[in-house]
């Protein structure tokens, strides 16, 4: 459920019109609403009710921006986060650095450090070699720092492949039939706490089996390690639950999932750690666009020329992922159209031959469920600027995130003065 309806024949968001926030800001813009981030947070955690004491830490890369942030704060979330810039961002926006977990493969020395002085709850550790450095770095501080390991369990996601991270062709975690040397030698570091292990297999993930297929060899794994002589505390399985994008759609639901990790992981004696992204933010979230003109070219349907692009919205040209495409003072009439920006790209494409409402030059239009992946991987392609972002609190909003001028990115170039 979100929070974006129609109310005497306009898309509002909350008890605002998304007419309204396009007067006041312009277009194109994000806009998140604040009732949907909780609610969806409210859900997720009610999904995990039959576990003991579970971490939840937002995927920050889904949407890292710092009112989001600290609704989810808000709700008792920590945060993944998979950058030092994420992690700037988490702690700014009032998570307890007790909340946040570090993953990602190629963190440089520069986070390491940033992480242990910190005083994060937890470093994912994607490699041996890592964990090396981290010990070093964590004695030379005078700490020793919790950790994971974490997995790469060969399981296909079936997903997108651009989003799948848990097959073994893929960069992530360590080899599930070496993790128990390696942990094994990780645990005798003198600067690191070896207290469990980590697993996330991808992402939009639209049914159960693959991830169960997952957190059974890690509890194997578990068995495995305790067999050895060693602790195993914390299990940490990922996030990647997917999300609506179609009408029609319906992936497994968090009480699903939480029914079948309860199941799964009993018996298994962890604190276990999750990590939503999409779930949490996907359909918070719309992209507010305005239609440039309308054009024919031969007999086929009309291109309907939106200011959005790729650049704004990157998931299509991307992942040739959908996004449901409505106005948002729709006429009642509908038509076939091809939905594009204006980018200088062919790939600058969100839909073609798509069944939607019939609209003209300066009507107003969303895509939906743009929460997620949508502002947080823009660029200034093209030498367009990026598009603010709005927070919805019932019958008010506000721009949590300004819009940036191409002039405003030019000044911060310079040319040499030998040119």
């Amino acid at each position: 459920m979100d929070h974006f309806h129609f109310r005497d024949g306009v898309l509002h968001s909350e008890d605002v019109p998304l007419s309204a926030i396009a007067e006041a800001v312009g277009t194109p813009v994000y806009v998140y609403s604040r009732a949907t981030l909780v609610r969806h947070a409210q859900v997720f955690r009610a999904g995990l009710a039959g576990l003991e004491s579970p971490h939840i830490a937002f995927a920050v890369k889904a949407n890292p921006n710092l009112a989001v942030l600290k609704v989810l704060a808000g709700e008792g979330f920590g945060a993944d986060v998979v950058s030092g810039g994420e992690l700037t961002r988490a702690l700014a926006a009032g998570v307890d650095p007790a909340g946040v977990v570090f993953s990602g493969v190629g963190k440089t020395h520069a986070e390491l450090v940033q992480g242990i002085e910190a005083g994060i709850g937890q470093f994912n550790l994607e490699s041996e070699e890592e964990g090396y450095e981290l010990s070093l770095i964590a004695e030379r501080h005078g700490r020793r720092v919790p950790c994971a390991l974490r997995v790469n369990p060969d399981v296909d996601a079936r997903t997108h492949a651009k989003i799948s991270t848990g097959m073994r062709e893929n960069k992530f975690g360590v080899p599930l039939d070496r993790a128990a040397e390696i942990y094994a030698a990780l645990a005798d570091q003198p600067g690191l706490e070896m207290r469990g292990v980590a697993v996330h297999i991808g992402s939009q993930l639209t049914e159960l089996a693959p991830l169960e297929m997952a957190f059974e060899k890690v509890g194997a794994l578990i068995v495995e390690l305790r067999q050895r002589g060693l602790s195993v505390t914390h299990a940490d399985l990922g996030g990647g639950l997917g999300v609506p994008y179609r009408k029609g759609d319906e992936p497994p639901t968090p009480a699903e999932y939480g029914a079948m990790v309860a199941r799964v992981t009993a018996g298994w004696e962890v604190r276990l750690t999750f990590e939503p992204g999409r779930v949490i933010a996907g359909n918070a979230g719309v992209l507010l666009t305005r239609v440039v003109r309308t054009k024919r070219s031969g007999n086929g349907p009309p291109f309907v020329i939106v200011d959005a692009a790729m650049n704004d919205l990157m998931r299509p040209a991307m992942y040739g992922a959908w996004h449901d495409f409505d106005a948002v003072t729709p006429s009642g009439e509908r038509t076939t159209a091809h939905i594009v920006g204006p980018i200088c790209e062919t790939g600058d494409t969100f839909a073609m031959d798509r069944e939607t409402d019939a609209m003209a030059a300066g009507d107003l239009a969303v895509f939906r469920t743009a929460g997620a992946y949508g502002a947080t991987m823009a660029s200034s392609y093209n030498s367009r600027g990026f598009v603010p972002e709005v927070l919805v609190d019932g019958d008010r909003f506000a721009v949590v995130a300004d819009r940036i001028d191409p002039a405003a990115i030019m000044d911060a170039e310079r040319i040499p003065e030998w040119l």
